[in-house]
């Protein structure tokens, strides 16, 4: 369904100006944004994808991944088309970087989607498989309705999002589960067309607004596994968005344009999650690496294993309801409801 778009300028010449994400693109008449989901026709802005979803699932939360909100429960999980990347990795590079007409689409209202996520006893929606900023008016909606409906919401992002509109949709979004694809701007500008500096002051924001945050950071070799480049990541997490934050230091596997490249060597997650604990980090995790014993959750003070995790699946949690750990007391970072 075609929508008016939110969060736009009238510029002169029937030029508009997007604010959702931070490309910000003045888009002429009659042409499209670096998305190619949002069209100017007649110097007003339209999103094309308005209630437009490509993939729907019921997936544990733990597959977002969101080790520390809402564990063991299911999110009702929805994709559109398109994206603000040009990632040249992406794993879902048949939805992101497809053309909107040739795109295997259906369409689904924020009621119905809502509808879906109670039936499926869903504890979350979460908007997730392609970039969900560019689906702002439609998550905006549906977000709102979940909250009605006693549902929590998630973004699983880029973090390529304006100010603004997380400040819009803030008031209905709880948890903002964000990719720190490196920690260099090159990198950003060769490998997915965009920066750095926008996605970690959206992360900034989100901290700010309330909301949980947990980082995921795919680990490329040769392209951002040099120590150096995580250890500045790691020490920006922990002085800006706090001690606590969830960290996920992921395994790459070849995908889309990056086929030559090779899998991620274990000991190089392992090395990243040392330094995350060394550095003071509470809850970093080792990902993409089945049965890992760092994709556990310990207590940060007396090592106790309190979540016990295989794959996406829990074996068993014992953080007591008052979010402590139930050996020494200590306080886990945790949303339980």
């Amino acid at each position: 369904m075609i929508h008016e778009a939110s969060l736009f300028e009238k510029l002169e010449n029937k030029k508009v100006k997007c604010h959702v994400c931070a490309h910000e693109c003045t888009i002429a008449d009659g042409k499209r944004g670096f998305c190619r989901v949002r069209e100017n026709r007649g110097g007003t802005l339209f999103t094309l994808i308005y209630n437009t979803v490509s993939s729907e699932a019921v997936d544990p939360i733990e597959k977002k991944p969101l080790y520390h909100f809402l564990p063991g429960t299911l999110s009702y999980s929805q994709g559109t088309i398109g994206c603000n990347f040009r990632c040249s990795h992406c794993q879902n590079w048949t939805i992101s970087q497809v053309k909107l007409e040739q795109a295997h689409i259906m369409e689904i209202t924020p009621e119905e989607s809502v509808a879906r996520a109670l039936a499926s006893d869903c504890a979350s929606i979460s908007w997730t498989y392609n970039e969900p900023t560019i689906w702002h008016e439609f998550t905006y909606d549906s977000a709102k309705l979940a909250h009605e409906a006693g549902l929590k919401t998630v973004y699983v992002t880029n973090g390529y999002i304006t100010e603004d509109a997380l400040r819009d949709i803030s008031p209905y979004l709880d948890a903002f589960r964000v990719d720190i694809k490196a920690f260099r701007d090159e990198f950003y500008r060769d490998t997915c067309r965009a920066h750095l500096q926008p996605v970690l002051n959206s992360s900034v924001v989100a901290r700010e607004l309330g909301m949980h945050i947990e980082v995921v950071n795919l680990v490329i070799p040769g392209k951002n596994d040099d120590p150096k480049e995580i250890r500045d990541l790691i020490e920006w997490v922990h002085d800006n968005l706090g001690p606590q934050t969830p960290i996920h230091f992921t395994r790459f596997y070849p995908m889309y344009k990056m086929k030559d490249a090779s899998p991620t060597p274990v000991a190089t997650l392992e090395r990243a999650w040392q330094m995350a604990k060394d550095a003071g980090m509470e809850y970093p995790y080792v990902g993409n690496v089945a049965g890992h014993e760092y994709e556990n959750t310990y207590c940060p003070r007396c090592g106790t294993l309190l979540i016990d995790r295989s794959g996406f699946q829990i074996a068993r949690n014992v953080i007591t309801a008052d979010k402590k750990c139930p050996d020494c007391g200590y306080a886990i970072a945790v949303v339980l409801d």
